[in-house]
């Protein structure tokens, strides 16, 4: 009964999360939390075998796959950031120039 009612709130989260306007960031951190969550209710109950444990690794799952989901979501071009090096040698960032992006680096 426990294990249908993780499932049902898992798709009512999901599809709740598709109705809202969000950015390729946020989706990648909701889609990470989601599937986050659901790795970790399976491994809490294999683990655990008790509601608590399912409950403590759904809420690890989620919160580790938002965590990734965010971190691996690839920027635009034109907003990531290079290291450049001046003659003096200081180190700087700064926006990549076209050359990052052709590969003649």
């Amino acid at each position: 009964m426990i294990i249908r009612k993780a499932i049902l709130a898992v798709l009512m989260a999901a599809s709740l999360a598709g109705c809202a306007t969000q950015t390729e960031q946020q989706q990648r951190a909701s889609t990470g939390a989601l599937i986050g969550a659901g790795a970790g209710a399976l491994a809490g109950q294999a683990l655990g075998g008790n509601t608590k444990s399912t409950l403590v690794g759904a809420a690890g799952g989620a919160l580790l796959g938002a965590v990734i989901g965010q971190a691996t979501t690839p920027q635009p071009r034109g907003q990531q950031l290079c290291r450049y090096q001046e003659r003096n040698g200081n180190i700087y960032t700064a926006p990549c120039d076209d050359r990052y992006y052709n590969g003649d680096y």
